[in-house]
């Protein structure tokens, strides 16, 4: 494996390290993946497997997930670029990114309109940063007219066309994320039964996410999400009774502290702007259960928010000398 890793977290993703399909395709089921356990209590890194998470979480713990639901967000058009639908904006307009075969495409679009299926135009705005752009979809409904016309973002490392359901978790049930919220795609009905029956609990959130930015290393944009007065309770609750917040994929990092008032959870929604890093640590997450995060991304930026650098560091090499698995279809991450 020549994947190596450089400080900070500047390494080369082999190939061989990229999921290119769903687990169930690989093995027996959604959870037949490996868990990296990184103990910050001890400082300690152990091999495990997804099936082990009920024995590695205590009773009074609380793992918080996100209910966003996977839109199919790619379409085609008919000058031969694909449209990916991203998100939402405060104004009601979207952000979509313009992608060539396997590439974000960089150039300037002739009118600045792209034709899309059912003959409807969609007409570019203005540029939001380097590969987005502005536009407001002649459309009543958005995911409505993705069901019909649109396939899941697929990315070059994915063998495949998977059918949309292979992108959603057990807890999808709020359509409106353009990739799906990966961490939780191993969670299976049985091993939810075993958390509670072991008095873990488990409350959502929503955030729907955008599109990655695998290619520029960019800073998260604003993304809509919600954050209820049921679950502003448990993780109140939780950290009262000294139990420990786990957050079930870094959206829900991102959504729960963007709700923290006076170092309480307060039920909220709308659009988060929030950034975590070590410059803006977490305030009530305690753990992350997580994939594994591509070089320089801001999302390693979040986890050293949350444990240890050189703890982190340590479990990076660690993954990538045992050969785990990068991406929405691969392994996971638990700091706890």
């Amino acid at each position: 494996m020549s994947s190596t890793l450089t400080s900070p977290f500047d390494f080369a993703l082999h190939a061989a390290l990229e999921a290119d399909q769903p687990a169930e395709a690989r093995g027996t089921s959604r959870s037949d993946v490996r868990l990296l356990l990184s103990d910050k209590a001890i400082g300690a890194i152990a091999h495990r497997h997804f099936e082990d998470l009920p024995a590695l979480v205590r009773p009074g713990d609380l793992l918080v997930v996100n209910n966003s639901a996977t839109l199919a967000a790619a379409v085609p058009t008919r000058q031969g670029l694909r449209v990916h639908f991203s998100t939402t904006r405060p104004d009601g307009s979207w952000l979509v990114e313009l992608r060539d075969r396997d590439k974000p495409f960089l150039g300037e679009v002739p009118g600045r309109v792209v034709d899309l299926p059912g003959r409807v135009p969609l007409r570019l705005e203005r540029r939001f940063g380097k590969r987005l752009w502005v536009t407001r979809p002649p459309i009543e409904s958005v995911p409505e007219y993705l069901a019909r016309y649109g396939r899941p973002i697929r990315y070059s490392y994915v063998d495949r066309d998977w059918p949309v359901n292979a992108y959603q978790t057990a807890f999808a049930t709020v359509p409106g994320s353009a990739e799906m919220p990966s961490a939780a795609r191993p969670f299976t009905p049985e091993i939810v039964t075993r958390l509670v029956s072991s008095g873990v609990g488990i409350a959502p959130i929503t955030l729907h996410t955008g599109v990655a930015s695998l290619e520029s290393d960019e800073d998260p944009y604003p993304e809509w999400m919600e954050v209820t007065e049921y679950t502003a309770r448990m993780v109140n609750a939780t950290k009262a009774s000294s139990g420990r917040v786990i957050a079930v994929g870094t959206t829900v990092v991102r959504a729960l502290e963007s709700t923290v008032v006076g170092g309480k959870v307060v039920a909220a929604s709308g659009h988060t702007e929030r950034i975590i890093s070590p410059e803006n640590p977490v305030q009530v997450v305690d753990g992350l259960l997580t994939g594994f995060h591509e070089p320089r991304s801001t999302h390693l930026s979040m986890l050293e928010a949350i444990c240890d650098t050189d703890l982190l560091r340590d479990s990076y090499t660690a993954a990538i000398e045992a050969g785990y698995l990068w991406h929405e279809f691969g392994d996971v991450h638990l700091i706890a």
